[in-house]
């Protein structure tokens, strides 16, 4: 219970955080744009079985991979991708956070 409200709270309030705290005049837009970051859990479609409560995501999925993660910390640097950046950066974390309760 405590891992799913960890993991759930980081996926939508983190988001919610940094947009209240860095991109103040536009926040809605902010947060909409890094709650897009969701889109990544898409990969877990291709898993046999798609949900395993057991298995830690980072690493095991596609766009959760290394090579995947590093080219979304990439996104943040530049002002275009900054919100997509962040956004996919944040669900990495949540997941990170979910992996560590495991």
């Amino acid at each position: 219970m405590v891992q799913s409200i960890a993991h759930y709270g980081c996926h939508f309030l983190l988001p919610l955080v940094v947009a209240l705290l860095f991109f103040k005049a536009n926040w809605k837009i902010a947060y909409v744009t890094m709650l897009a970051g969701l889109l990544i859990d898409l990969d877990h479609l291709l898993a046999s079985p798609i949900f395993d409560p057991n298995r830690c995501s980072i690493g095991y999925h596609p766009l959760h991979a290394p090579f995947a993660i590093l080219f979304y910390i990439f996104l943040c640097f530049p002002k275009k991708s900054r919100l997509v950046g962040l956004g996919l950066v944040i669900h990495i974390i949540s997941d990170a956070v979910d992996c560590a309760f495991m």
